[in-house]
């Protein structure tokens, strides 16, 4: 397979939360040459700060692939200031930014505090292919903010993957309580968000994707589930590479998951084996019909732009 030169192509999976990122992205990790990282947004709160595990199962400080990566960017995670570096991400990477972002040098401070803080984003990146060996890097932070940001990073070759799933689907699992198995001890799941909220935030999501993306693409995840090799070639495409050997597919549904060392994502990121893709639609018998009703509402027109009528 090859790449482009443009700079390490990194495949950044944007949209909103619980619309099937993790899974696509383990996916594609399972291709030679391809790396995941899973939502390296958390890096610093979920892996340095809160040391919760890799995608491997070990400690964030416990995992060897990750303590090379720090040695190889900085000599080591002990010679930076983790707090530092997620303050200063607060100050560049949050979508009310996404205007700077996209013309930085309109405001000289703002590029600055991005220099800075992309600086450490590009090390960690070249890191990353260096310990992988791996031509493309997948990051699934999926905030459309971090999505314009990488495309600052200098040496980055960015595309994003803009990943929609049904809005009433998206309610729904938003709605469910899930164990995060990330922590050592004591109990954590993800967060609840109640249906009107997420039914606006899914709009705006998208909204401010659509201005992000360029250049990328739109893949919705029931067509990624419906024809998984399909998709998963289409992807790689868009990162720059012409494969000629895909993820290990078991028929067309099943795939075979390895090992990968992903900061953050649903509890899927730490399956291994043979795992069959199938659409996730209990919302259909499920969700009350007033509240599928009231998601179709609150996200029209956008649901029709991406083909979810009613």
């Amino acid at each position: 397979m090859t790449a482009g030169a443009g700079g390490l192509p990194v495949l950044f999976i944007g949209g909103l939360g619980r619309s099937g990122s993790t899974l696509i992205d383990r996916v594609l990790a399972q291709t030679p040459g391809v790396c995941s990282v899973g939502e390296l947004v958390f890096l610093w709160e979920r892996g340095l700060l809160a040391n919760e595990r890799c995608g491997c199962g070990r400690p964030f400080d416990a995992c060897p692939f990750w303590l090379e990566v720090g040695v190889r960017a900085f000599g080591g995670w002990d010679r930076i200031d983790a707090p530092s570096l997620r303050a200063r991400q607060g100050t560049v990477d949050r979508n009310r930014y996404l205007p700077l972002l996209r013309a930085p040098r309109l405001a000289p401070r703002f590029r600055r505090r991005m220099d800075q803080y992309t600086e450490a984003l590009r090390r960690i990146y070249l890191a990353v292919a260096a310990v992988s060996g791996s031509a493309v890097i997948v990051d699934s932070s999926k905030h459309a903010s971090t999505a314009a940001l990488v495309r600052n990073v200098r040496g980055i070759d960015a595309r994003v993957a803009h990943l929609v799933r049904d809005p009433r689907g998206v309610a729904w699992s938003w709605s469910k309580r899930v164990a995060r198995p990330d922590v050592e001890e004591g109990e954590s799941y993800m967060a609840r968000v109640g249906t009107a909220r997420i039914a606006v935030r899914w709009q705006a999501y998208n909204a401010l994707l659509a201005v992000s993306r360029t250049p990328g693409a739109v893949l919705r995840y029931e067509d990624f589930v419906d024809r998984p090799e399909h998709a998963t070639r289409r992807l790689l495409r868009l990162a720059g590479l012409q494969p000629d050997v895909l993820p290990q597919f078991v028929g067309e549904r099943t795939v075979t998951l390895g090992i990968d060392h992903t900061v953050a994502g649903n509890p899927l990121r730490f399956r291994t084996g043979d795992v069959t893709i199938h659409a996730d639609e209990q919302w259909r018998e499920r969700m009350p019909a007033r509240r599928q009703a009231l998601v179709s509402a609150l996200t029209f027109p956008s649901n029709l732009i991406y083909r979810y009528p009613p």
